[in-house]
């Protein structure tokens, strides 16, 4: 290792999940996150009412990762469209 070379800085990117969740019956929800593994903790516990947990929509089926919220935000969108 040379002491003279410059040290690499490392940047903390925050990441953004667009993401599909199917119940067994085959109703499906689009959601998004910035924290996948506790939403799908959230999901699979039903800790909130409302619609996944009304239809027990808790299977991820399929994600899609951004560095940009916006474009995250955009994504979903067109999705449930």
């Amino acid at each position: 290792m040379n002491p003279t070379a410059p040290k690499s800085i490392r940047r903390s990117q925050r990441c953004y999940f667009v993401y599909v969740l199917a119940s067994l019956t085959g109703t499906l929800y689009v959601g998004l996150t910035d924290d996948i593994r506790t939403r799908m903790i959230q999901h699979k516990s039903g800790t909130f009412d409302g619609f996944t947990k009304k239809y027990g929509i808790n299977r991820l089926m399929y994600f899609e990762t951004y560095t940009e919220s916006k474009i995250a935000a955009n994504r979903e969108q067109q999705i449930k469209k």
